[in-house]
């Protein structure tokens, strides 16, 4: 039987659309990518949509918020959809509360939108990570790398996470 996960959409990349009113790329509140995904899959899933924001735009107040909802979970095994930009400092942020749960930081560089298949791989590693982790920790996983999070780092010189 598989593990129940919660997933906490907070925006970023990952949920992009391209908004033509607008002409430009906004966040999906609709949580379409996720849904897309899901639909896929029998499985476990329970999703909640917070912040919706770029990660640029994730402020401390909003980690709190994010962390308030972890903390009063019931669920062990949590999912976040983050922005690339600031997932690393959202992850310090969460594992500086020192909780006895498996996160996992997600997203994508390109949206879902545009190419299913980064947001996709990503969210489908920590899916399946969470599965069979027993390890408390925060961890990311992006571009085929699933580590704790003081290990991985967004290179904005190649466009992907790498180790440290």
């Amino acid at each position: 039987m598989s593990k129940k996960i919660l997933v906490l959409n907070t925006g970023g990349t990952f949920n992009k659309i391209y908004d033509p009113i607008l002409g430009e790329l906004i966040i999906d509140t609709k949580l379409s990518a996720l849904k897309n995904i899901s639909d896929k899959w029998q499985h476990n899933l329970d999703i909640i949509s917070i912040i919706n924001k770029d990660s640029l735009d994730i402020t401390n107040q909003d980690r709190l918020e994010l962390l308030s909802i972890i903390y009063s979970s019931e669920y062990e095994n949590i999912i976040i959809i983050h922005g690339t930009d600031t997932m690393e400092l959202t992850a310090e942020y969460i594992n500086d509360a020192e909780l006895e749960k498996n996160i996992v930081l997600t997203g994508a560089m390109v949206p879902y939108s545009i190419d299913a298949t980064e947001a996709t791989a990503n969210f489908a590693m920590a899916y399946g990570f969470l599965q069979n982790n027993t390890t408390h920790g925060v961890y990311i996983s992006m571009n085929g790398l699933l580590m704790p999070y003081k290990e991985i780092t967004k290179d904005r010189n190649s466009g992907f996470f790498i180790r440290l």
